[in-house]
């Protein structure tokens, strides 16, 4: 069969869908685009803010448009049973908890140990973890998700032992609340634990670890971090630089507490890319709550920003409360960080040139070659140079260029 597989949100979900893509493409079914006329399109979707509502709800009109047999999946359609049936009564929705089931209802075939030849991802994402004990108010994603649950350490191990084996350079450890890992484990568990077994049972060149708390940071985990293997990079949510704020949102720390943890990183890792997350326009914030989040953005030396406006989501606490901050206000603070985050992300990238750093190779087109670095900057390399997808080179950044590196191959391996 022809199976289109459309993904929105986070990485957790874009690890759930590549795992559903490889095993579909093993099994003997091809994986197309949407425009290809699919027997079946399969939509991952996304629930955290209306865009990501919005965006699920077009994919799915889109994908009716084609006649194709449509099933869906994922937080939005967890959440929104009742409408995606009003859309149509023969859209199939698969709960998040039985999403690892989809294939076997289109095969019973085991996948076999082929690299697959479809969308190549040359740094896929290794779901490690799934759901969320935390109640932040302004997010519906436990609703959808659930609680915490870990995946063992065995299987993560064998994961990564088979993307090794078929050549990959980079794996991206990814969770729900990825630093929460082996709490639910019996006997409990660590991240940095996880990370350890990885490293001493893999032979896997890169290994990067995707979103977590400020908390949940521990020295064991900054140790691996300085290693060769451990990418230099963290990504941080912050969500905002305003106590009173963050008290509203029911985050776990102060903004003092965030600025010492970073400042700790720092001191062990000089050079290390930290990005982070920031709301603009919760409930509540007016311009001194703003301004107090605009001064820490800027003096904190994050390399990339997210900036999200605040979006009332269903069944959150913090659509009841009070102050909401309109819709303009909104937009007009998130042009500003985000004009803050490219000042920050080209110093980045400059206080960089002239270092030479391992970038996996990941796509080629008229513009150049185009790769990521361990500390996650993006690197562009002319196309005379013989360098292949998914493979891992020493490169030379040369200059800054249009909020990307210049480079120079060096070696590859």
């Amino acid at each position: 069969m022809k199976i289109t597989v459309l993904t929105l949100g986070c990485k957790t979900n874009q690890a759930e869908s590549f795992s559903m893509e490889h095993s579909l493409n093993n099994s003997g079914h091809q994986i197309v685009d949407i425009s290809e006329n699919a027997d079946v399109c399969i939509i991952n979707t996304c629930t955290v803010t209306a865009k990501a509502d919005y965006q699920s709800r077009q994919l799915i009109r889109k994908a009716l448009r084609n006649n194709s047999k449509v099933i869906v999946t994922g937080c939005y359609a967890e959440l929104n049973h009742d409408h995606l049936k009003q859309i149509s009564a023969d859209i199939q929705i698969i709960r998040n908890t039985e999403k690892d089931k989809i294939i076997n209802m289109f095969t019973s075939k085991p996948s076999s140990n082929n690299k697959s030849s479809f969308n190549p991802r040359y740094r896929p994402f290794v779901k490690v973890q799934d759901g969320c004990n935390f109640s932040c108010t302004y997010c519906a994603i436990p609703l959808a998700r659930g609680r915490s649950r870990s995946v063992e350490v065995n299987e993560v191990i064998e994961k990564v032992k088979f993307y090794e084996s078929t050549g990959y350079n980079e794996i991206v450890l990814t969770g729900i609340h990825l630093g929460t890992y082996g709490l639910d484990l019996i006997p409990k568990r660590l991240l940095s634990g996880l990370v350890e077994n990885i490293l001493k049972n893999t032979k896997i060149p890169r290994i990067r670890i995707s979103s977590l708390e400020i908390n949940e940071i521990d020295e064991q985990l900054l140790e691996l971090i300085t290693g060769e293997r451990v990418c230099k990079h963290i990504h941080v949510p912050i969500q905002s630089g305003d106590d009173k704020i963050l008290k509203l949102m029911n985050r776990s720390y102060s903004v003092s507490e965030f600025t010492s943890r970073i400042m700790n990183i720092l001191k062990k890792l000089p050079n290390i890319s930290i990005g982070t997350d920031v709301i603009v326009g919760f409930p509540g914030e007016g311009e001194n709550e703003f301004n107090n989040t605009k001064e820490l953005i800027s003096f904190l030396p994050f390399s990339h920003l997210h900036v999200f406006p605040y979006s009332s989501r269903p069944k959150t606490k913090a659509i009841t409360f009070s102050s909401q901050v309109s819709e303009r206000d909104k937009k007009e603070r998130a042009f500003t960080l985000r004009s803050i985050g490219m000042l920050k992300k080209s110093e980045y990238i400059q206080n960089n040139i002239g270092q030479t750093l391992d970038v996996i190779i990941e796509s080629r087109s008229e513009a150049g070659i185009i790769g990521t670095a361990g500390n996650y900057i993006k690197v562009l390399l002319d196309s005379e140079h013989e360098l292949n997808e998914g493979m891992l080179a020493s490169i030379q950044l040369s200059e800054y260029h249009n909020g990307m590196a210049l480079g120079i191959p060096l070696n590859t391996t």
